[in-house]
């Protein structure tokens, strides 16, 4: 027969490991400029080159079209591939960068207020802003993001999961206190 745990002996619960729930990027109808630059500028180079006369005019031209494919076309798609967004049980994780990257944290432990902010444009397409405003001069914000009220509503599932978590790890600390010790607000 197993003795009964003790107070001294009590382990409190352990942690269930941290899981990923979803990973979000902004709405993709953001690169729909960029992609009809690339068009663009493919059929005007084609018709530039065929119209040019000398090869140092083809050269520019062709000059030319690679620098407005890559500032308009390639480095806002690099943008938007770089910047990520994860939720886990425990935290949101934002990513960020080409050169330097950025990385924020938020921890559903903290608490915060969860808004989603639509225009008229990303009700069009499905997609919105989800701000989430922790107290701070700025509010936390993923920016277009599809199907945005499924993302507030996992957000607020997950900030009540993790409080009652913290709740009931709190309480089982108080119930390993041993009798010669008074914990404040105890007794």
């Amino acid at each position: 027969m197993r003795p009964a745990a003790t107070p001294e002996t009590a382990a409190p619960p352990a942690q269930p490991p941290e899981r990923v729930v979803a990973r979000v990027r902004r709405h993709a109808r953001v690169l729909t400029i960029p992609a009809l630059l690339l068009i663009a500028v493919a059929g005007a180079t084609a018709y530039g080159l065929g119209v040019a006369p000398e090869p140092w005019q083809g050269l520019a031209i062709v000059a030319g079209a690679v620098l407005i494919v890559l500032l308009g076309s390639f480095l806002p798609y690099l943008g938007w591939l770089t910047r990520r967004t994860t939720i886990t049980t425990r935290r949101i994780i934002v990513r960020s960068g080409v050169f330097v990257r950025v990385r924020q944290e938020l921890l559903h432990s903290r608490g915060y207020d969860v808004t989603v902010r639509r225009t008229w444009g990303q009700s069009a397409f499905g997609s919105g802003d989800v701000r989430i405003n922790t107290g701070h001069e700025q509010p936390f914000v993923l920016k277009d993001v599809p199907k945005p009220e499924l993302v507030q509503g996992a957000l607020q599932e997950l900030m009540e999961h993790e409080h009652s978590r913290v709740a009931d790890r709190r309480r089982a600390e108080q119930s390993m206190i041993d009798g010669d010790t008074v914990a404040w607000g105890g007794r």
